[in-house]
Formats: structure tokens, sequence, C-alpha cells
């Protein structure tokens, strides 16, 4: 990997984990362009994600204080305001499903899911459930556990590059009635404890093998730009959700697949 090609990943990666176009999907692409695809992709691409998640714990530092006080007071058997409780439990329990289909489905997103054209196909797909859910949510109710598990659900879809994490789970969230406000801040907590996991196991494999030493300051470079740029993708994507829709990714994610399937 060159310095370009770092820099370039990296701004992938921050620009398109939090907006609901797949990062994945996108980074596949970048490299489909640059035509260097390897075997250690997924590594690199779980490292990146890392960057991102180090930008969701920056940006959400005092959610997440709360939420780390709030569980130490749970141990210790002490009141904890219910919201809280709510939130905490939702995210622990909204996180086991991408645990067990990110195990069970590991190989397959090594080999099989590598794949320009299934990109195009799950970013229609992903198109559809953010229209379905923008059209249909009533958005009038508040997060509960369960709704934290079926959102959690919908996080497993995002295993497929194209379909997208944030979009899959604020529409899950819209679908449960959250508002959209609710949902993209539940959407971005909820990817902390999986991105973290799964960036840090690829992480240590790949200081295992002696690959990152290889990779060095290119990886690096791209690290450093995916938290610049993610955190301010976190800033403008919130801001924006306030007052407008989805709407604007479907269509942009619609024209992207056609052009893939067409031109490559």
């Amino acid at each position: 990997m060159s310095y370009f090609q770092g820099l370039i990943l990296g701004i992938v990666q921050g620009l398109t984990e939090f907006i609901p176009v797949s990062s994945s999907g996108h980074l596949i692409l970048a490299r489909q362009f640059f035509g260097s695809v390897s075997a250690g992709d997924l590594s690199v691409d779980a490292v990146l994600q890392l960057a991102t998640v180090l930008a969701v714990l920056v940006y959400f530092w005092k959610d997440l204080w709360q939420l780390f006080v709030s569980f130490l007071r749970l141990l210790g058997r002490k009141e904890v305001v219910e919201k809280e409780k709510t939130l905490l439990y939702s995210i622990i329990i909204g996180t086991i499903p991408a645990v067990i289909f990110g195990l069970f489905l590991e190989s397959k997103m090594e080999t099989i899911f590598r794949n320009a054209h299934l990109v195009a196909y799950a970013l229609i797909a992903g198109s559809a459930l953010m229209y379905f859910a923008e059209k249909y949510a009533e958005q009038n109710r508040d997060l509960t556990t369960k709704k934290g598990f079926v959102v959690g659900l919908f996080q497993c879809l995002a295993l497929v590059p194209g379909v997208s994490r944030s979009g899959a789970t604020i529409s899950g969230g819209l679908l449960q009635g959250l508002t959209r406000s609710d949902a993209t801040r539940f959407s971005f907590l909820l990817s902390f404890p999986i991105i973290f996991g799964s960036g840090m196991k690829k992480l240590l494999g790949l200081v295992k093998t002696g690959e990152f030493h290889t990779l060095g300051f290119p990886l690096l470079l791209s690290f450093f730009t995916a938290f610049v740029v993610g955190l301010i993708s976190i800033h403008y994507l919130i801001k924006y959700l306030k007052t407008h829709s989805l709407n604007v990714f479907v269509v942009y994610r619609i024209i992207l697949a056609i052009a893939i399937i067409v031109v490559l």
C-alpha cells in the first residue's frame, strides 16, 4: 500500500463509515480502482474501522463515560437512572447477534463477500430498506431493550459489504418507532463494541504475522486520516439527519449500484 492509497482509503473509511452508504463496500471499490486487491484487505479494513471507532469514542465520550459509570454502579448493585440502564442493556444485547453472525460468516467475509457485484446488489437492497423505513416509520416511541435487540439484528445485515452498518441500524431504529435523531445516536453507540472488538482482533493478527510492520507508515497515515474524517462525518451527519431524511443516500446508493453493474 502506497502513501497515496493509504490517504485515499483513510478518507473513504472516515467518510463512509457513518453516512449510510457502506464503508466496506466503498473500500472494496477503491481497491478495485487501484488494482490492489489482496488477501490481507479485510484485516486492514478492520484496523481502519478502529480509527473510526476512536472517532465515536471522542465524539460521544460523555455518553460512553456515563454508560461505563452506570455499568459499574449496576455491578455494585447501586441505583441507576432507568433511561441509562435501558440504553446500556440495549447496547449489550444488541451487540450479541453481530458477534455470533460475524464469527460464523468470517471465512465468507474474507472471500465470497469481497465482490464488487455483490456490493452493487447489497447497495440496492439497503436502499430499499432505508426507503421503507423512512416511509412507514412512526418515530414516536422510546428505546427499550427489546427494540435494542431488534436493531442489533439489523446490524448483522452490515456484514454484507454494501448494506451499510449505519443505514441498517438507523433503519432498524426507525422501524422500531425511534425518532431519526434517537435512532442515529443509538446506531453510533451500538457500533462501538463490535467495531472495536473486530478491529482489535485483526490488529493483533497483523502484529503477530508481521504484516503491520510491513504496511508501516502508509497504514498509520490511513488510520489518522480515517479518524479525522470520521469525526467530521459524525458531526455533520447528526446535524443533517435532524432535519432531513435518508432519501438522498438512497438515491446515491442506487446510482452507484447501477454504475458498478454497468462498468464492472
